[in-house]
């Protein structure tokens, strides 16, 4: 074999080489980016809601990693609960707008002050405390935290973990 053979084939062999290499790297950084989660989830673990607004009676649905919130600034006359949330003098009910049954997204009845899944009859008082079957238990309490007559959804603050210790809300 001659020099001329022996020197094309090692430049085959480490253009092969340089080629698997580059397309071993490209492999590397796209697996690297399927396993980080998308910016539209990392931009959807917060959400601020600013309370002050809020009128009485009136149920506002915010969007929250993909779930409705249900937002309900309670009344004089809709009874305390240990599941509301106060802020200054007004209490409100802010839950994950979700049955606790089967998922179904409960309607609010505004005369009645009650949350009602028209799928199997599952009714939830102003609080989302549950009225018996089929629901098994009362509306999920996002985890928050109260920043002034804000309301941050997401993380974690000391009335939410006072709820989540009380046995009041599940971990979401």
């Amino acid at each position: 074999m001659g020099n001329e053979q022996k020197g094309r084939r090692d430049f085959m062999g480490m253009a092969l080489g340089a080629c698997a290499a580059v397309g071993g790297v490209g492999a590397l950084y796209a697996a690297k980016r399927s396993w980080d989660p998308l910016p539209s989830v990392k931009a959807a673990g917060f959400t601020t809601i600013d309370l002050s607004t809020a009128q009485p009676n009136e149920l506002v649905v915010e969007k929250w990693r993909g779930k409705p919130i249900f937002v309900l600034k309670k009344t004089a006359d809709m009874e305390a609960d240990d599941r509301d949330i106060v802020i200054g003098s007004d209490r409100f009910h802010v839950s994950i707008g979700l049955c606790t049954h089967l998922g179904c997204i409960p309607a609010y009845q505004k005369t009645n002050h009650v949350f009602f899944c028209a799928c199997h009859g599952a009714k939830f008082d102003a609080s989302g405390v549950n009225q018996g079957l089929p629901a098994p238990r009362p509306l999920d309490i996002p985890p928050f935290k109260i920043d002034g007559t804000k309301l941050v959804l997401g993380e974690s603050g000391p009335e939410y973990k006072k709820m989540l210790d009380a046995g009041l809300t599940a971990t979401v």
